[in-house]
């Protein structure tokens, strides 16, 4: 009798519970409504704009990036960065127009390491910085170069740190070692010979695969320990 009654009553309180929660419903049925309408309406937003916005808007920004590209690989850093006045207008258009995409993101380093070569080292910090991105090969080419054009705007200690550290992000034998070399030129110019044989050091023990810097590599490293 008492297990009937116990049953009877957690049955009254279900149907209760469920009859509260049908009441609540009904009287913000609108609200409710509303807010699984917007949830809908920013799903599909955020659909459209992949689709039909941010996609196209990507591929048309890749377009406009490629002739920069091209003319960077060979080595016409002049037309990469200004562009060639007929149909390509420059990286800074590039970036103006397609902010927020990969590719003006792409163009920022496109556009800092053209400056670079071309010896506009203040100008191409601004857009070396300004990159941001996660591929091996150009973060640590615009680290680099960023290093480099800090040591010619004469922050040589700066450079130098940013030098190392682009060759231990790339960690190849056909970029480290260089970057390494370059970052103990600048520290011996700095007297601190210690991180100099640090650079040498590195580059005989890691990297002597790249004959360019190693078969050099015991001269600076004789030079920086007397």
């Amino acid at each position: 009798m008492a297990t009937q009654k116990k049953n009877n009553s957690q049955s009254l309180n279900a149907e209760e519970m469920l009859s509260r929660s049908e009441t609540f419903i009904e009287k913000n049925k609108k609200a409710i409504i509303g807010v699984i309408a917007a949830v809908v309406l920013v799903i599909v937003a955020v659909v459209l704009y992949k689709n039909y916005y941010s996609g196209p808007r990507e591929e048309r920004a890749a377009v406009a990036l490629y002739p920069a590209q091209e003319y960077f690989a060979a080595g016409d850093y002049e037309k990469a960065f200004y562009g060639d006045s007929t149909t390509y207008f420059g990286l800074a258009k590039v970036i103006g127009e397609y902010d927020g995409t990969k590719a003006a993101n792409l163009a920022q380093a496109y556009a800092g390491l053209s400056l670079a070569h071309l010896g506009k080292f203040e100008e191409a910090v601004g857009y070396l910085e300004a990159y941001d991105g996660s591929d091996t090969y150009f973060a640590s080419a615009t680290r680099a170069a960023l290093g480099n054009c800090r040591i010619n705007l004469g922050d040589i200690e700066a450079g130098a740190k940013l030098l190392v550290d682009a060759a231990h992000k790339a960690d190849a034998q056909s970029l480290s070692p260089v970057w390494l070399r370059q970052a103990g030129v600048a520290y011996e110019k700095l007297g601190q010979k210690d991180k100099a044989l640090q650079c040498y050091t590195e580059i005989k023990d890691k990297y002597a695969g790249n004959p360019m810097v190693a078969r050099d590599i015991d001269k600076y490293i004789e030079k920086v320990s007397e």
